[in-house]
């Protein structure tokens, strides 16, 4: 396989991965752990397996002038973007966090027009736009389960904050990605993840009630740091190594589909024919997006 197809299944596997994170991090709280003490769980345990495996690869010193962008990254990919989702899904919902996430391409693509001087091609243009009304008709025509807290409105607004704090992580990152390994870039970004979380989240953290977990409850936890934190990013950094930030944001179009497939997979929902087309408009999107080059 290229360098480029080894991408692009490094970008669906991340999103699919995230797509199911939706429901379990939500089913973790408030009962089982705090969003501040989930947060520094997320950042200390992907900071450890980043160390880890760093010892097994390549030595890469960072330029001094780099550090400013290093922690540039981590503000927007470590703290900002994951705070602002852990706590707007606790107040939100977990369609609704799927939903609002597919925000984020389009603000990438802004972003990488206005910081990186991204050059706009007219088929990713027609490609963006047919994965969001791919999105927005799944927005707008299913209607699933009914939630209506109080908060709900602030638990929005605070995904809408992680959909662009992450857009500015995704752009801003990929110019370390021609520098340096993406296991260097992971394991000082989550380092500086915990230094920036920790003042904040370490009283949470150490109430934990970790005594009182079931299997069940560890293996949710399990699959939030290892699948969503560590496996997410590092996925998203290889395709980033490759493809352009614009298209890696993209793939973000799946999650509210991999949410309505997960409802139906454990019998909370039933397939329609408007789930069908909108399916195929998010693909045709994506499909858009990932080439290369424009047609003539």
């Amino acid at each position: 396989m290229n360098n480029r197809l080894l991408a692009i299944i490094a970008a669906l596997t991340a999103t699919s991965i995230f797509g199911l994170n939706h429901t379990i991090t939500k089913n973790l709280m408030p009962v089982f752990i705090t969003p501040p003490g989930l947060l520094l769980a997320r950042v200390l345990g992907a900071c450890t397996l980043f160390w880890i495996i760093s010892i097994f690869s390549k030595k890469e010193k960072i330029q001094k002038k780099d550090w400013p962008k290093f922690l540039f990254c981590s503000v927007f990919g470590m703290s900002i973007n994951m705070i602002s989702a852990i706590k707007g899904l606790e107040l939100s919902t977990p369609i609704n966090s799927s939903i609002i996430s597919t925000i984020s391409p389009i603000i990438v693509f802004i972003i990488s027009i206005i910081m990186i001087k991204e050059k706009v091609i007219k088929t990713r243009l027609i490609g963006v736009a047919i994965g969001f009304i791919g999105a927005i008709s799944i927005i707008l025509i299913n209607t699933r389960t009914n939630f209506n807290p109080e908060d709900i409105r602030s638990g929005n607004l605070l995904l809408l904050l992680n959909s662009i704090s992450y857009a500015i992580y995704l752009v801003a990152v990929r110019s370390l990605t021609k520098k340096y390994s993406v296991i260097t870039i992971m394991k000082w970004l989550f380092l500086l993840g915990v230094i920036l979380n920790t003042p904040f989240s370490i009283h949470h953290f150490l109430e934990i009630p970790w005594k009182i977990y079931d299997k069940i409850t560890f293996l949710k936890i399990g699959f939030v740091i290892t699948g969503a934190t560590f496996a997410v990013y590092l996925l998203n950094v290889y395709a980033l190594k490759t493809l352009k930030a614009s298209t890696v944001g993209m793939f973000i179009y799946l999650q509210p589909i991999i949410g309505i497939i997960y409802a139906i997979a454990t019998g909370s929902d039933i397939l329609k024919l408007t789930d069908i087309m909108a399916v195929c408009l998010v693909f045709t999107g994506i499909y858009l997006v990932s080439l290369k080059k424009e047609a003539n």
